[in-house]
């Protein structure tokens, strides 16, 4: 999956039931919650990078990510302003 449909099922998530979607819960619980979650994966993935391996690494990336498309998309952002600010930023020098 990539990234973009990833992004896609979280902004649909929107109209789920927070009952039934971690992510219409997240999305329901606010933006603190949101940021204490990408605080603690942040956190995860240093660990794993120090010391629990490479798939464990993957794991706890993929979590970080994940999160970060749930606070773009309760935002009201979306990945394109993400691949814009890269690309602005790796322009060739002259």
């Amino acid at each position: 999956m990539n990234l973009h449909d990833l992004f896609s099922i979280i902004t649909s998530r929107r109209q789920a039931d927070p009952a039934h979607s971690y992510t219409a819960r997240l999305l329901a619980q606010g933006e603190d919650e949101i940021l204490k979650k990408i605080g603690e994966e942040a956190v995860e993935v240093i660990l794993a990078a120090k010391s629990q391996g490479d798939q464990r690494l993957i794991e706890e990336s993929a979590d970080l990510l994940y999160h970060l498309l749930v606070l773009l998309s309760a935002r009201g952002l979306n990945l394109n302003v993400i691949e814009d600010e890269l690309g602005r930023r790796h322009r060739p020098q002259p």
